[in-house]
């Protein structure tokens, strides 16, 4: 027996609890009718952590806090590392110059959308605009997640943005085949299953759901979309760098202009979990493990990262969600908007250009 008292006492039972949660997702993740809807084991994990936080978990917190708290945190940065291990370098060459384009002009523009619309239109905090632009921008509610200990974001403001991006991503399952078969008949746009898919990766929100809309329309877009994807995911670390650099000179300003260089480089908040995110996928392009390390070690990090969401779904009260009101809904669904519109038009721009 553990002593309650103790550093590890303390923290196993929450630790066990969110263990159990992302265990019971991560069995649901395997049937074929959740995943056919993008219904990834992260996503319901922190819907069944919402369950139990609205439920039984008051009774519990005062034992399990710490630990939830632990996988909030601590398993969440470690995960992130993991994550880098779905990546290599190499990946990128294969949707060429033109893939990497679109997905930044793509990432750059939704998320300068995202502070303008938050800031401008809708009178959001900071934090709120933040985390639904990442959320938009680069790779859904695991963008989210990353970008949260960056801005020091509350729980209920990353549940709001988790809660957009699974509205409008799941929407997206169903409305790109659609498209596709739109634009079939009608001739919008010429577009190749390759380059719909490259279309849907650098546009669509999570990875469960670029598969599940690719799908949808042929093995070859799938693969594109999920490559295009990629390239979006491993722009998630310098996304968080660069967010990390902005807003330590923002903290420089607000304290006052007078600051030394070595006063502001210590008011950057530097994401080195991001930086171990690179250093990994960059060691995983040399294919220096064996691959039955490699998938246990991407089992892990999924463990881990649904550990992290079911204690986020813990530490959220559905009445936080009610308080969030229809704005943030609103700004994420004008994002989606240009997402489909707006990176359309990117991707007809690139392609023609390359």
């Amino acid at each position: 027996m553990f002593n309650l008292s103790s550093p590890i006492g303390r923290v196993l039972p929450g630790l066990v609890l969110t263990l159990a949660i992302s265990g019971l997702a991560l069995w649901l993740g395997n049937f074929p009718a959740f995943a056919s809807v993008g219904l990834s084991a992260l996503t319901m994990a922190i819907a069944l952590g919402m369950v139990a936080g609205n439920t039984f978990f008051p009774k519990a917190k005062p034992r399990c806090a710490e630990g939830v708290n632990f996988a909030k945190q601590k398993l969440l940065r470690l995960g992130i590392i993991l994550y880098g291990f779905k990546l290599t370098f190499a990946q990128i060459t294969d949707v060429g110059a033109s893939g990497i384009v679109i997905d930044l002009l793509t990432l750059s523009s939704t998320f300068l959308l995202a502070c303008w619309l938050g800031k401008k239109v809708f009178k959001l905090d900071e934090h709120t605009t933040l985390l639904i632009g990442a959320g938009s921008s680069i790779c859904g509610a695991a963008a989210i997640m990353a970008t949260a200990p960056v801005i020091k974001a509350e729980g209920e403001k990353v549940t709001v943005a988790v809660a957009t991006v699974v509205i409008f991503g799941t929407l997206a399952i169903f409305l790109y085949p659609w498209l596709w078969q739109l634009n079939l008949a009608h001739h919008w746009l010429t577009l190749s299953e390759t380059q719909f898919g490259i279309y849907s990766g650098s546009t669509i929100h999570e990875v469960a759901q670029v598969v599940a809309a690719g799908h949808g329309v042929s093995p070859e877009a799938e693969n594109t979309a999920v490559i295009a994807k990629m390239i979006r995911v491993m722009l998630l670390a310098p996304f968080l760098l660069l967010l990390g650099l902005w807003r330590g000179r923002q903290h420089t300003k607000r304290v006052g202009t007078l600051e030394k260089p070595s006063n502001l480089l210590s008011t950057i908040a530097i994401p080195w979990f991001a930086v171990g995110f690179i250093i990994v996928a960059a060691f995983n392009s040399f294919n220096l493990l064996p691959a039955t390390w490699v998938q246990n070690l991407l089992k892990l990090d999924t463990l881990l990262l649904a550990m992290a969401m079911a204690a986020l779904g813990l530490t959220t009260h559905f009445s936080a969600l009610r308080q969030a009101g229809i704005k943030p809904l609103l700004m994420a669904g004008l994002l989606f908007g240009w997402l489909i519109l707006g990176g359309a038009g990117i991707n007809q721009l690139v392609q023609q250009l390359f």
